[in-house]
């Protein structure tokens, strides 16, 4: 039945899903972290022996979400993406007029393109559906890595499974290569921070980018993977290299790398097959 629907009804409304997912994903943005730091405080209080504190529940359903500003709750009505933002509420706080970050709206808009690219290039069916979970995903860690330069356990670990998962019936390549894909994407990068590590003294990046990276192996296969770390470390440097010339980004500040590997991830998933005879054609 769904299947009968002309493509443009079904890439719509996969855009205006994405809509919805990327509201959502803003709340996953703005709390994991502070989560996570929640989390770590109470297990170094509890390793100083310090008894627990109670504490109002604080995850991604609750409290509901309020202006910070002036502590109003957020209602239906003004939650609806997009619509809110600019005829609604104008970008505006309703209570307080507090102007409210373009952000928000823009990751909702970014979802919601996405989205509807997937299902307009893989259709309908697993292959969307995993395209979708791979796509969420990668817009959730990336903006997380440029806010906190933390990429979390929770989501890239059930990533990489996922991808597994999804592979196992050959989805998007054989349960091999993603199997492969997962071990080489780790070690790639891990590799190359002892390397650094050893060199300089310093660590050049994170956990959370072996994993990011393993995970997308996992999804993609490791024959992706080359172009993956090239498009991402090109990138990188180029905008490094311009934060620090025009931006006097200072060179010891970190730049995080997850954004870069994210981007790289979804030329991959859309245009994986060109990318790789591009680079191979390069090579030779």
């Amino acid at each position: 039945m769904l299947l009968d629907l002309p493509p443009v009804v079904l890439v719509l409304a996969a855009g205006v899903l994405g809509l919805c997912v990327g509201s959502f994903l803003n709340v996953v943005i703005h709390r994991l972290p502070q989560m996570m730091e929640r989390e770590w405080q109470a297990q170094c209080a509890e390793l100083r022996g310090e008894p627990p504190t109670e504490a109002a529940p604080f995850n991604l359903l609750l409290p509901r979400s309020r202006c910070p500003q002036c502590g109003q709750g957020i209602g239906v009505l003004d939650n609806i993406p997009l619509l809110s933002y600019f005829i609604l509420l104008r970008g505006r706080c309703r209570q307080c007029q507090t102007p409210i970050s373009l952000r928000y709206p823009l990751v909702e808009a970014l979802t919601g393109v996405l989205s509807a690219a997937v299902v307009w290039h893989f259709g309908v069916g697993w292959l969307a559906l995993g395209a979708l979970c791979l796509t969420w995903a990668l817009v959730a860690l990336a903006l997380i890595d440029l806010d906190t330069h933390l990429l979390p356990d929770s989501i890239t670990l059930p990533l990489l499974w996922l991808g597994l998962l999804f592979n196992l019936t050959g989805q998007f390549t054989d349960l091999g290569s993603a199997v492969v894909g997962a071990m080489a994407g780790y070690l790639a990068l891990w590799s190359v921070f002892w390397l650094f590590k050893l060199v300089t003294g310093k660590e050049g990046m994170g956990y959370g980018d072996f994993k990011l990276l393993a995970a997308l192996g996992a999804w993609l296969g490791w024959q992706m993977l080359p172009a993956i770390i090239l498009l991402s470390s090109v990138v990188g440097a180029a905008v490094g290299i311009a934060l620090i010339v025009l931006a006097r980004h200072g060179r010891n500040v970190p730049i995080p790398f997850g954004p870069y590997l994210a981007a790289a991830g979804l030329l991959a998933l859309f245009y994986g097959q060109e990318l790789t005879q591009t680079y191979l054609a390069l090579l030779y």
